[in-house]
Parts: structure tokens; C-alpha cells; sequence
């Protein structure tokens, strides 16, 4: 399973007991993986300003999180045609997601823990911001350039009655710069095609014999050249749509098919040139965003030990791994049942409510006796 919860007891003797029982137990049942989870002592300051930090934290972890979601699937839509290879680039620190939590260590050279806490909590909501702003412009930029080639590109597909025409004709199919003359483009059901040859002369008058020419085909139909006197337009129009032989409005411009070749040309250059740095980059920030949702993970827990538990500072934090979600009730059972002693009034009435509510669902803001965070990997695989 990508999910993991961080827990925290506190750290005197009766609940490192605790703590091995419940190693104990998760493993016999084959319910978790458990390993320690670091965190350094950090200045605490006032309650008061633990209860203020305690709250800035949450919605931090809620950005966060989103910010990584985000900039996961910004590589899922860039890496359109290799998306086999998204998990690739999804790293942190150039290892797996799994793998940096559970070997998780403190990074002092970056947010040192000999600042105040509401000095590190800034660094990483700073960090953050600034690859929110980031990623919002170098991916509107790319998108843009992405719509504007696949609509160009649009124009290419579909049937002869609504793509572009501009690649399938050439200059030599028309009469231009005639001032009686013009060649008009008609598409012609398959099954028409005899019809057409025999009838597309007599359709009005002053069209030029042996003038029609098949150019382009689909599975419908095809696309013939006409040539005819500009005057009895309007009378061939008429006569051809009655006969369900249908008039392509289209006129032949080079200057305007030569700058069309030319944007397709210059979108895809400018695409490719762009998806390089672009993936580099959020590869690189993906890996620096997620590494401080885990700190502030990391913060969260010792904010709330701290509160929860009281001075001096003295908890121990667990990382805990369950390995399939058919585990997780039966798991969060063995937890309360083994800190039960903590919050006796609060523990008692979960285990109750599972017991006596088959399939309960705790959610991540149900109260438990232990500090608990939740770290969700799922929506990134």
C-alpha cells in the first residue's frame, strides 16, 4: 500500500512498553510495517504559540499536498506520449516516494532546527509559494502552446466537409488570377462517383469540360476540382446541392497555406524546445515540494506531541506502514487497544463505535489517543 500513518506516544517508560507491544502485536498479525521516525528538538517557545503554529501547519499540509498532486499530474500531462515513465520522475531526493518516508531524515542544512519554530514553518511556506508561482507560469505557457498546436492540428483531421484543405491541395489544381474563370471544390459521395462524371458538365451552363479532377478522398467521399465561369456560380451551387453533391467553400490563398505550414512548423519546434526544461524542472521541484510536505508532516507531530503531552518535550514518533487496506480496521483496533491509557473516555468510545458499527470508516479528523497523521501516496502512483 502508498499509505503510511505517522503516530506519536509519549516517550516515559509505560509507553515505550506500549510501543513494543504494538510492534509486537502489528507484526505477529502481519497488520504493518514500523519503523522509527526521526525528529530533532526544536525550540518550542509558548503554547500559545504552538496553538497558532498548530493551525498554520494544518493548512499548510493541505497546500502542500495539493501542490504535489498538482505537479504530479503537470508531469503525467507533459509526458503525454511516455507516461509508462511518469513514476520515473516522481522522485524525492532521487529515490522512490516509499522509500525517502520510510528512511526519512531531518534536513538541518535547509531548515535548521536550532531556528524558532515559526522561522522554519515560514521557510517552508515561502518554498512553497514560490513553486506554486512558478509552476502556475511555465505551465500556462506550455499549455497554450500545447492548445494552440492541437487545434491547428484539429484542422487536419475529420472529414473532407470540415478539416483544412490547405495540405491537401496545391496550386496547380486552380485556375487563379482568371477574371472569368474559377475552380470551385466539390465533394462527392462514393457511390456518386459515376454520377458525378456524367452529369457535373451539364449541371449549368459555361462549366468547362473535362475540367473535374478527384484530388483527396475519405472514407465517405471525395474532394473533385470544377472549373466554370464565375457567374453561373450561384446556378452550379444550386444544381450540384440538389443533386447531394456538395460546394467546399474554399479559396486558394498561398500566402495564407505557406503561413499556416509555417505556425504548425514553428508550434512544434517551440513544444519541443520547450518539454526539456520543463520536465526537468518539475521533476526537480516536484522532489523539493514533497520533501517539505514531509517536514511539515514531521512538524505537525511534534507541534502536537508537544501539546498533547506536555513539557519537557519527550515523545516517540512511528512511521507505520499497514500492508494492505483490508488491514487498516483491524490495525487502528490494535492502536487504541494498546494507547487506550492515554485518553481512557476517548479510546473507549472508538472502540466501542468499531465494535458495534460494522465497516466504520475513521476518517483523518477523528480523535485518537495518540497523535496521528496521515500520508497518502495512492493518488500519485
Amino acid at each position: 500500500m502508498s499509505e503510511f500513518w505517522l503516530i506519536s506516544a509519549p516517550g516515559d517508560k509505560e509507553n515505550l512498553q506500549a510501543l513494543e507491544r504494538m510492534n509486537t502485536v502489528t507484526s505477529k498479525s502481519n497488520l504493518s510495517y514500523n519503523t522509527k521516525f526521526t525528529i530533532p528538538d526544536f525550540k518550542v517557545g509558548t503554547l500559545d504559540s504552538l496553538v497558532g503554529l498548530s493551525d498554520e501547519l494544518a493548512k499548510l499540509d493541505i497546500f502542500a499536498e495539493s501542490l504535489i498532486r498538482r505537479m504530479a499530474q503537470s508531469v503525467v500531462e507533459v509526458m503525454e506520449d511516455a507516461k509508462g515513465k511518469v513514476q520515473e520522475n516522481l522522485l524525492a531526493n532521487g529515490v522512490d516516494l516509499t522509500s525517502f518516508v520510510t528512511r526519512f531524515e531531518w534536513d538541518m542544512a535547509k531548515y535548521p532546527a536550532k531556528q524558532p519554530l515559526v522561522s522554519v514553518v515560514d521557510t517552508l511556506a515561502k518554498q512553497l509559494a514560490q513553486i506554486e508561482t512558478d509552476l502556475k507560469s511555465r505551465t500556462a505557457a506550455y499549455n497554450t502552446l500545447k492548445t494552440n498546436l492541437e487545434n491547428l492540428e484539429k484542422k487536419s483531421m475529420g472529414n473532407l466537409f470540415t478539416r483544412t484543405l490547405s495540405d491537401i491541395v496545391s496550386k496547380e489544381d486552380f485556375v487563379l488570377d482568371s477574371e472569368y474563370l474559377i475552380t470551385l471544390l466539390v465533394i462527392v459521395p462514393k457511390p456518386s462517383y459515376v454520377q458525378w462524371q456524367k452529369t457535373y458538365e451539364s449541371l449549368s451552363d459555361m462549366v468547362v469540360p473535362r475540367s473535374t479532377k478527384l484530388i483527396a478522398e475519405d472514407k465517405e467521399g471525395g474532394l473533385f476540382t470544377v472549373t466554370l465561369f464565375r457567374k453561373v456560380i450561384d446556378d452550379f451551387k444550386t444544381k450540384a446541392k440538389e443533386n447531394k453533391f456538395m460546394v467546399r467553400e474554399f479559396y486558394y490563398d498561398e500566402k495564407e497555406i505557406k503561413r499556416e505550414r509555417e505556425e504548425m512548423t514553428r508550434l512544434l519546434s517551440d513544444k519541443k524546445q520547450q518539454y526539456g526544461p520543463l520536465l526537468r524542472w518539475l521533476k526537480v521541484n516536484f522532489s523539493e515540494a514533497f520533501i517539505a510536505w514531509i517536514h511539515i508532516k514531521a512538524l505537525r507531530v511534534f507541534v502536537e506531541s508537544v501539546l498533547r503531552y506536555g513539557l519537557p518535550v519527550n515523545f516517540q514518533a512511528v512511521l507505520l506502514r499497514p500492508h494492505k487496506k483490508s488491514c487498516t480496521k483491524r490495525l487502528r483496533e490494535v492502536l487504541n487497544s494498546v494507547f487506550r491509557h492515554l485518553d481512557e473516555v476517548a479510546a473507549a468510545s472508538i472502540l466501542d463505535a468499531s465494535v458495534e458499527i460494522p465497516g466504520l470508516q475513521l476518517s483523518n479528523q477523528d480523535y485518537f489517543p495518540y497523535v496521528y497523521f496521515h500520508i497518502d501516496l495512492s493518488l500519485l502512483d
